[in-house]
């Protein structure tokens, strides 16, 4: 991978690419520049290599916001500042220790590669082409400068080749999936007994004074966590498209131009799926070899196929267009003629042989039937050219500004406004992290600025401002009643359910048949029983082996009903070595293998390495 990107980057483009970013520095910022200065003050030192205090304390206020973020209720009061810095620091150590490692086996990315992979990240494009504005974007709302993001992806790249190569040679006994896969596909034979809530529903009150109770025990639970109130401007592709006038002249010469686009071709493809992985080539190869001594491409999609849908149709898929397959499968099988076969080809989902059957066109619609579509068409694509002029426009505007309504005016933009907007999000667009966490600094929330022009998807920008701020406050009890009130009478009857259960299970153990006419029998039902709850089934196959002739009995508990189990038989699975499952576990439990080996080469590195602390 490595050699292909150096490869790519000595191209023509890439090189013209890589020229301008190199004279033109406002490509990457100047943040590029000093994040090169050396002589900071630095917390540690792997193997002579410096941990820069810039570096730490950056990495440990990201840390402590992730960390709020995952809060229920955000407080940065919970925050153990302490261990904090102590788990970023031991963070950035092994950080280092794996950089090193992968430099010392020659696996590193020069300038001129990090500039080739930027350039080509289609987050960072427009209309298929790099685009600065975008760049500098993505990586500000990341909340990191130009500097750090690419020496964030140079250490990233290196260390996860490594992990990679380690990971995929691990083994795994073949007795290891045997036995995995005789538990999986094991079937018991078992009786049910259901319990619902009506059943305890006599048993179970609520008073006021419980309510009261729980309420005062339970006040930090029933707070509403800061939030604020905001306005903010969207900038979307389609709401620019919405708005360019097309003529009809303009349409009608589109279509005329497309006609023969228009015109849709369909193609019967016919496939052979395998599995990828170590043994992916020697079976393509013998398909293939068989495939040159005659044999029927249907007969062996059969036989091989993990694809047993089309297998039993001999592979077939019938009729598609483009825009259908995966995009490797839809350039092989439009790449061939009728009757041909094409070679390996690998997609997410395994590799394969690809036959194509049949070709077929359609004729060209009426201009009436594409008429609105191709309006549409061309409005996007002249958005789409102004997008990225009027993107950088807003940014500039709403950087400058001390409310939102010049630049909308400006631009011919509306203000919107959301309320109740807290740390953890908001109604979109303030389900976007970077967005939230903008809105909620000191800048924007009490220095009273804008955000920056936050991508919160493609082509669709957001900036936004505080309009207003509540602080945290307790709810009173008369808010919370009724849902205090459910949350108690949900436990009461759970805790009904379960006694219920548990006089029943003793009944049985006793040799009584309580309830007998209620009972459902099931036999040689796998783990995915129809018809019957999930929780009962995870605790059916959950109880030990009857011993003997002698059942075992158990309960289960769900959310608003209750089981009693009687377990008569284990019926041991049945393993066939050849079967599709058997070697996805095979290729599982080596990865987990793999990664086990990984982990201990980190370990090995980290306790060999020559660490000082400061």
């Amino acid at each position: 991978m490595l050699q292909d990107i150096r490869d790519n980057a000595q191209g023509t483009i890439a090189k013209v690419i890589i020229g301008l970013l190199i004279i033109s520095l406002s490509i990457w910022g100047m943040d590029a520049i000093i994040g090169g200065f050396t002589g900071e003050p630095e917390v540690a030192t792997v193997n002579g290599q410096d941990i820069t205090e810039r570096e730490f304390l950056r990495t440990v206020q990201l840390e402590t916001q992730q960390r709020l973020m995952q809060m229920e209720n955000p407080d940065p009061s919970l925050v153990d500042e302490d261990q904090v810095r102590r788990d970023v620091l031991e963070a950035l150590i092994q950080e280092s220790v794996l950089t090193q490692d992968a430099a010392n086996q020659g696996l590193e990315l020069s300038d001129a590669d990090i500039d080739s992979l930027i350039t080509q990240m289609p987050q960072f494009q427009v209309d298929g082409q790099f685009n600065r504005d975008r760049f500098v974007a993505t990586v500000r709302n990341l909340g990191v400068g130009v500097a750090e993001f690419r020496e964030s992806l140079r250490k990233n790249y290196v260390v996860n080749q490594i992990r990679a190569a380690i990971v995929q040679t691990g083994l795994a006994v073949p007795t290891q999936a045997e036995q995995l896969l005789a538990i999986q596909n094991q079937t018991r034979d078992f009786r049910v007994l259901t319990i619902d809530a009506d059943t305890v529903a006599d048993q179970v009150s609520v008073s006021d004074a419980d309510i009261e109770a729980y309420y005062e025990d339970n006040k930090d639970q029933f707070r509403k966590p800061e939030q604020v109130s905001a306005a903010y401007i969207t900038l979307s592709l389609d709401a620019l498209a919405s708005v360019i006038e097309i003529s009809d002249e303009e349409v009608r010469g589109y279509y005329d131009e497309r006609a023969e686009d228009f015109a849709r071709e369909e193609r019967r493809a016919a496939h052979i799926l395998i599995e990828a992985g170590v043994e992916a080539e020697q079976t393509m190869a013998t398909i293939q070899q068989r495939l040159e001594e005659g044999e029927s491409f249907a007969a062996l999609a059969e036989e091989f196929s993990v694809d047993t849908v089309s297998a039993r149709e001999g592979g077939d898929l019938g009729f598609a267009g483009r825009g259908v397959y995966d995009e490797a499968f839809e350039q092989a099988l439009f790449a061939l003629e009728e009757g041909e076969t094409s070679g390996p080809v690998e997609t997410s989902f395994g590799v394969h042989l690809i036959r194509l059957v049949e070709v077929r066109r359609a004729d060209v619609p009426a201009f009436a039937e594409l008429e609105s579509e191709l309006r549409d068409e061309l409005a996007r694509a002249r958005a789409t050219e102004r997008f990225a002029e009027v993107r950088s426009q807003l940014a500039d505007a709403a950087y400058a500004a001390d409310d939102l309504a010049g630049p909308a005016s400006e631009l011919g933009l509306d203000v919107q406004e959301v309320s109740g907007v807290t740390r953890d999000g908001g109604p979109g667009p303030f389900d976007h992290a970077g967005l939230v966490r903008q809105l909620f600094s000191d800048d924007v929330l009490t220095g009273g600025y804008n955000t920056e022009l936050i991508d919160v998807e493609n082509n669709r920008a957001v900036v936004a401002r505080v309009r207003e701020y509540q602080e945290p406050r307790q709810l009173e009890l008369a808010d919370v009643e009724g849902q205090v009130r459910d949350l108690l009478t949900s436990r009461a009857t759970r805790k009904a359910l379960d006694d219920r259960a548990a006089e029943l299970v003793a009944a049985v153990e006793a040799g009584e048949q309580p309830m007998a006419d209620q009972w459902q029998g099931f036999e040689g039902e796998g783990r995915n029983v129809a018809g019957l709850d999930p929780f009962i089934a995870q605790a059916v196959f959950s109880l030990p082996h009857p011993e003997g002739e002698q059942p075992v009995v158990g309960k289960a508990l769900g959310g608003s009903e209750a089981a009693v189990i009687v377990l008569s038989a284990v019926n041991p699975g049945e393993v066939q070595d050849d079967n599709p499952e058997y070697r996805q576990l095979q290729q599982f439990l080596a990865q987990l293998e793999g990664q086990r080996e990984y982990q201990a080469y980190q370990q090995y590195l980290r306790n060999t390495a020559e660490v000082e602390r400061n």
